[in-house]
């Protein structure tokens, strides 16, 4: 049960990362795994900033700075070199 809301969460994340960043959702597939490696990334900022994510919307949250930290990341390097 827990793999099925680790799922959802990252969809969830997905899509608020994608309506934040303006850049609209990925498809359930790519919110699905720009939320996945968003939650790994928010835990990880999370723990080395000594913050805990508890409970549903806490974790909600975490996954959802992560996947926006991930866009961001994304798309500065996919701008290119600046001329």
């Amino acid at each position: 049960m827990n793999i099925l809301w680790f799922i959802l969460i990252g969809i969830a994340a997905g899509w608020l990362a994608g309506l934040i960043m303006k850049g609209g959702g990925f498809g359930i597939i790519g919110d699905l795994i720009v939320g996945v490696i968003g939650a790994l990334i928010g835990g990880l900022v999370f723990d080395l900033l000594g913050i805990a994510a508890v409970g549903l919307l806490g974790n909600l949250i975490c996954a959802t700075i992560g996947a926006i930290i991930l866009i961001a990341i994304l798309r500065f390097f996919k701008r290119g070199p600046v001329q």
